[in-house]
């Protein structure tokens, strides 16, 4: 009897399978919403956290890498552990969309909750509420100034500044350039890119040709990436020469 509908019930169990697309392993955090373990690159949902060379500032005006602090914290909190992630969706740069938890936490949902990113309420409301926390508590971005990450990305000249300090009359101009000095934002984020004649967004490993020559000032439209694909998910190419 129990044969006889063995089929049936596989058929049954079929989308949950699909749906239980989980990775699992110590990953290789990134940024603040961004890890690999192994070959599957991970985009962690629901959250959008500064990219590595974004630029906050903090309760005395002042600028600082908020970036490569988020993704510190990060590491801190969860690096070097094990995660659990279950996929949702792929996105449009190939990475796994995926809620990620360490030991039953809900990764997403502390760095929200710490300051340390934005609830991305676009994708999901998961986190709207960790956000207002967060907001009330001037926790992590919030006890400085800052732009939310999206608006960051497409430099937004009309964006909001965001968090508890009043800025400076050109706060804005300071929040929307890059950690572009010629001093890398991190010690393993020193790719640099820099945009040609033809206004191609061109990345030089530190190996590369002309790399000792690449000057970098936000002026020049030029950024540091941390990794390869970082930099070809942004539209750069590598240098021919």
């Amino acid at each position: 009897m129990l044969m006889k509908f063995l089929p049936a019930l596989v058929l049954l169990l079929l989308p949950a399978i699909a749906g239980a697309a989980d990775i699992s392993g110590v990953p290789r955090i990134r940024e603040g919403d961004h890890i690999q373990i192994g070959h599957a690159r991970i985009r962690l949902g629901g959250i959008d956290a500064p990219a590595a060379d974004q630029l906050c500032l903090n309760t005395k005006g002042e600028r600082w890498t908020c970036g490569v602090v988020a993704r510190d914290e990060l590491i801190k909190h969860a690096g070097g552990k094990s995660w659990a992630c279950h996929v949702r969706q792929t996105d449009r740069r190939g990475r796994q969309v995926a809620r990620c938890e360490v030991g039953g936490e809900d990764i997403q949902k502390w760095m929200v909750a710490n300051g340390w990113a934005l609830a991305y309420l676009r994708f999901s409301k998961d986190y709207e509420a960790d956000e207002k926390a967060a907001r009330e508590a001037k926790a992590g971005m919030w006890q400085g100034a800052f732009i939310a990450p999206w608006d960051w990305r497409v430099r937004n000249k009309k964006t909001a500044i965001l968090g508890a300090v009043n800025p400076p009359e050109n706060a804005r101009a300071i929040l929307l350039a890059s950690a572009s000095g010629p001093v890398a934002p991190s010690p393993d984020c020193t790719i640099k890119g820099n945009v040609n004649r033809s206004g191609e967004c061109i990345y030089h490993q530190p190996t590369s040709r002309w790399y000792a020559k690449i000057q970098m000032k936000v002026s020049k439209g030029t950024r540091w990436f941390c990794s390869v694909e970082d930099a070809e998910a942004a539209g750069c190419r590598e240098t021919r020469r």
